[in-house]
């Protein structure tokens, strides 16, 4: 036999035993979002600044912080082989500085320039037009250890990603037996 449900409570939660949350900060450059939205871009927080992706690649980063304030404005995803033709385009382009390198794979306009606002449609008109200069699918780095020669560790298939361990009575993994060899 079923035991009848007790009534729902109708008692209003407090608010104030909520933990606190911090408000959205704005988005900065959010024009350029305005701009890139019929490709439908998703963002995503990174190093405290915007990411923008476009399916799978990143193109750019928005950001506006008071650290570093030569490093705002909208940075370009690319790679250093674009540098030279993306410079004639955007002759204020340059290597973020804040990542401590002379020469990055990311390009900043920086949002002192003159012509910030115009470099910035400019480059969204690039990634509306799918230019293959800007953008980058996140962890398609190349693998350091490959180019000099060491090996790299194999990867688990997913069946062995899988797979369980063999535990012991109590539940604990067990540890690998060693067979005896035979004298």
């Amino acid at each position: 036999m079923r035991m009848p449900r007790p009534p729902r409570s109708t008692k209003q939660v407090s608010t104030s035993k909520l933990p606190a949350t911090r408000p959205r900060a704005a988005v900065p450059h959010e024009f350029v979002l305005d701009a890139l939205a019929p490709l439908s871009p998703w963002t995503r927080p990174m190093f405290g600044c915007l990411a923008v992706y476009v399916e799978e690649r990143i193109v750019l980063i928005l950001r506006q912080k008071p650290t570093y304030e030569d490093d705002n404005g909208v940075w370009l995803a690319t790679s250093e082989e674009h540098h030279e033709s993306l410079r004639e385009e955007f002759p204020q382009m340059r290597s973020v500085g804040v990542l401590g390198k002379p020469i990055t794979g990311w390009q900043v306009l920086h949002v002192g320039a003159p012509d910030f606002e115009e470099s910035a449609m400019h480059a969204c008109e690039l990634v509306l037009a799918r230019d293959p200069r800007i953008g980058k699918v996140p962890g398609a780095k190349k693998r350091r250890a490959a180019s000099k020669g060491k090996a790299q560790p194999q990867k688990k298939t997913p069946a062995q990603a899988s797979a369980k361990k063999p535990t012991n009575a109590s539940g604990k993994a067990q540890k690998p037996r060693r067979r005896k060899s035979k004298k």
